[in-house]
Formats: C-alpha cells, sequence, structure tokens
C-alpha cells in the first residue's frame, strides 16, 4: 500500500468529482485546498502520490511540487492544469513532476495517472535505480565517459516518470537504444515496445501504421489493422524520424497526445490507449519549427524531457572501449579468432571523426571480421572508408552538392568512364550508398537529395541486404 492519495484542489466541487473517482476505484485520499493546508498534511502523512493543481489561491502549485520533490524524491505529483497552461505542465514535467492532467479530464485519464504512479512506487522498490556497470555497459550502451555517464544518469531519471521524452543526436549514436533503455527502466518494462520510423513509410500509409484502420476504409484495406498506438497501449511507442512525419498527421499526434485517444482510419468513435511517447531525430527540431515543417505547438508538446545523445568523437576514452566489446562479439558470432586491435588501427580509429558515429564503427568492424582470418585486426584489413576517410567523404560530396559542370576538376571532364561497364543495378546501389554515406547515414535526408520517397531506400536496402 503506497498510503492515501493527497488531492490538492481549490474548487470544492472538482474535488468532491476526483475523490469520488479515487475513492470508487478502491485508493484512499486526503482532500486540501490551498498551499499551506498541503504542507501541513504532507508533513503528517509522507503522501507518495499528490494529485497538484498548479494554480492555488494562496501561492504557487508548482514551487510546492518542488519543495515536496526536493525533499521527498520518490513521491510521484500528478499535476493538474488548464487547457491554456500547457507550458506550465511541460515545466512541471521538467522539474520532477510524474504526469500531467489537462482540464477538462474523463475519470479513465484520471485513474490512468494514479495506476502508473503506483505501479512506479511498487518498481521502485522493486528494481532500484540501475548503474552502469564497471565494465561502462548500461542497458545496451557501451561507454564510460563523462558525456555517457551523464546519459546514464538521465535515463535511469525519466525512466521513473511517464515524460514525453525528445532524443536527439546525429545519424548512428543510439537513438533507439536510448529509448529502449528508457522503456527498461520504467514501470512500463512489461509492457510493448513499438518502434515506428516514420521515415521508412509512405506518407499516405503513416496515419494508417499509427492509428490503425477499419477493413474497407480504404483501398487495399482488406482487413482491420491496429495501429502502432493501439499495439503499444500500456507500454512505450518509439516514434523515430518524427521530423519527416507529415503535417496533418502532426495535427493528430498533437490530438492524441492531449486526449489519450485514437480514431482508427475510417471509425466513427475514439479509443482510450495509454502510451507513453518517445521521439527521436538526427535534426535540429527548433530548426524544422522555424522552417514551418514541424508544428510548433507538437514540438513543446513533446519536448518535455529532452536527451541529447553525443557524437562518439566526443566521448573521451569511449572509442575504443566500444570498439573492443564490439570486436569479441562479432567473432563469436562468426566463428573467427579475432582477439584485438593493432596499435596502427588504435591510432586510426582514436583519431577517426566517425561521421556515422557508432553504427559507422559497427560496420566497419563486421567487414573485417566477416571478410578477414586471423587474431590481430591489422591496417590493411580495414575498409577503405576507415583508412582514407578524407578521400571517401569527399567524394559523394562533390557529386551531391554540384552541378555537372561544377563536378569537372578544372580542365578535366567528369570522371563517367570509370563506370563504363558496371551493371546499372551495380551503379546504383553503389551511388545510393554513397550518398547515404555523405548524409551521415540518414536515409531521410539521402531520400530528399535523390528526389525519392525514404521508404524506397528502405526497401533497397533490405532487398540487399537479404540478396
Amino acid at each position: 500500500m503506497t498510503g492515501p492519495i493527497l488531492l490538492v484542489e481549490d474548487t470544492p466541487s472538482l474535488s468532491m468529482v476526483y475523490e469520488a473517482v479515487i475513492r470508487k476505484a478502491g485508493h484512499r485520499a486526503a482532500c486540501v485546498f490551498t498551499v499551506s493546508e498541503a504542507r501541513e498534511e504532507f508533513a503528517k502523512n509522507n503522501h507518495k502520490i499528490i494529485l497538484l493543481d498548479l494554480l492555488l489561491p494562496d501561492g504557487d502549485g508548482m514551487e510546492l511540487m518542488s519543495e515536496f520533490i526536493t525533499t521527498h524524491p520518490d513521491i510521484k505529483v500528478i499535476v493538474i492544469t488548464a487547457n491554456g497552461s500547457i507550458n506550465r505542465a511541460v515545466e512541471a514535467m521538467r522539474l520532477g513532476a510524474f504526469d500531467f492532467l489537462v482540464k477538462p479530464f474523463d475519470e479513465t485519464r484520471l485513474l490512468s495517472a494514479v495506476d502508473n504512479a503506483r505501479k512506479a512506487l511498487a518498481s521502485d522498490v522493486a528494481h532500484p535505480l540501475a548503474e552502469g556497470d564497471d565494465t561502462g555497459q548500461f542497458q545496451g550502451f557501451i561507454g564510460s565517459s563523462d558525456a555517457m555517464q551523464g546519459i546514464y544518469k538521465m535515463v535511469r531519471n525519466i525512466g521513473r516518470s511517464t515524460a514525453t521524452v525528445f532524443v536527439t543526436g546525429e545519424s548512428g549514436t543510439g537513438k533507439e537504444l536510448c529509448a529502449q533503455a528508457i522503456h527498461d527502466v520504467s514501470s512500463r518494462a512489461k509492457g510493448p515496445f513499438v518502434p515506428l520510423n516514420c521515415g521508412a513509410i509512405p506518407r499516405g500509409l503513416l496515419e494508417s501504421e499509427v492509428f490503425g484502420h477499419l477493413k474497407g476504409s480504404f483501398t487495399g484495406a482488406i482487413a482491420d489493422k491496429k495501429g502502432a498506438a493501439a499495439a503499444a497501449s500500456g507500454g512505450t511507442l518509439f516514434l523515430d524520424e518524427i521530423c519527416e512525419m507529415d503535417l496533418s498527421l502532426q495535427t493528430k499526434l498533437l490530438r492524441f497526445l492531449q486526449t489519450s485517444t485514437i480514431q482508427p482510419v475510417g471509425a466513427t468513435k475514439a479509443q482510450m490507449v495509454d502510451v507513453r511517447i518517445v521521439c527521436a531525430t538526427n535534426r535540429d527540431p527548433l530548426t524544422e519549427v522555424r522552417a514551418g515543417r514541424f508544428r510548433e505547438d507538437l514540438y513543446y508538446r513533446l519536448h518535455v524531457v529532452p536527451i541529447h545523445l553525443p557524437p562518439l568523437r566526443e566521448r573521451d576514452g569511449d572509442i575504443m572501449l566500444i570498439a573492443d566489446k564490439v570486436l569479441a562479439k562479432f567473432a563469436v558470432e562468426e566463428n573467427k579468432n579475432f582477439t584485438g586491435f593493432s596499435p596502427e588501427v588504435r591510432d586510426i580509429f582514436t583519431s577517426m571523426a566517425w561521421p556515422g558515429n557508432v553504427r559507422q564503427m559497427m560496420n566497419a568492424i563486421r567487414n573485417v571480421v566477416v571478410l578477414n582470418d586471423g587474431h590481430t585486426v591489422l591496417p590493411e584489413m580495414l575498409p577503405s572508408e576507415v583508412t582514407m576517410p578524407n578521400q571517401m567523404s569527399s567524394r559523394p560530396r562533390a557529386s551531391l552538392t554540384s552541378s555537372p559542370d561544377a563536378m569537372r576538376t578544372e580542365g578535366q571532364p567528369n570522371n563517367v568512364s570509370a563506370f563504363i561497364g558496371t551493371p546499372l543495378a551495380t551503379f546504383e546501389r553503389e551511388f545510393i550508398e554513397a550518398t547515404i554515406d555523405f548524409c551521415e547515414g540518414s536515409i531521410p535526408q539521402a531520400a530528399r537529395l535523390l528526389d525519392v520517397s525514404p521508404s524506397t531506400l528502405y526497401r533497397k536496402k533490405e532487398s540487399w541486404e537479404k540478396s
């Protein structure tokens, strides 16, 4: 038992309604109406769950919340705010609130917030906050640098909340891994984790993928389909490449966040779902807002708790720690005998900028293990993108950002003859892969440069991996 819920609401009629709902669900409630009464009641009973209206007659609910959380960081505060004060609720989440309710809210939403808080309290007792182990590993991450220790701390703290999380970082820094870690340390860990790449799905199908559809709602809808939001109910929905989402769908996502309801394509009634949202992008979301490609109100609703993953080049000491563990893993998977890197390779790895970050390093090491044999990784085994990074990065840059005339070096024609005799499929694959490398692994960005849909590139990559 977590004891009675402290309900701080200055409107008597609303307080009576909230109390009735709470008691009907089998919980106890202690009702107060002012800041001073809340302080007095909390001092007597040290309540673990607090329902707190931010607008109180004798003080600021935000300051009261900060006071309680500072002295009792394990409590769960669910703040209540009016629809016009969403920004205050977001600020409260950043200061440590567990969840927020926007008036008017229904019985289901209230009880869902309370139940999640109770589950989080139980999880805190059963599973104390995990620490990174002495090998520099934490929830799938590898790294002992100060930058990553800060990330681990954020993930541990955020995981215990229900706040929406916005993960940013360069391609290959581990944004989905971060989202999975947040889910795994949360009270929702036993629920589903549903990832959805917004850049990999054609715009016309994205609404159906997120919210689902009914049979016959559009051409090709031959059966009912549960969307990602419904599939993630009770768990976490991870929206990757969120900045690729069409503006019209952003409006529906905002409504979903405000009401916790979804309406499948073709449905006449909305349905309630209980989902925590984690989203990610490798772009600067504020730049997208200023450019008119991302709704400002949606940005502030999603950007409650931001996490920025550092690029590999800023993670002092982590490069070889990751490389050693990845080499050992791939050697076992491929039944090879590699046990380490030569000093020359270590120098190359630690001096390289790694524009594709951890993903690029893993791909390079996988390439070495698959194509070579031995105990030690030598420089001649490395792929050209590692041994000649400047040449590799400059070649696609010239071909992708310049006009045909500008691509000529002084007095020299375009080097088309180098491709004569190359099968078209091979040329297409090499050119697409070079474009993706140039875009630091961002398929949506590469798709924009090539003027094709991101889903086209994802399908091609999938077919190449199968062949």
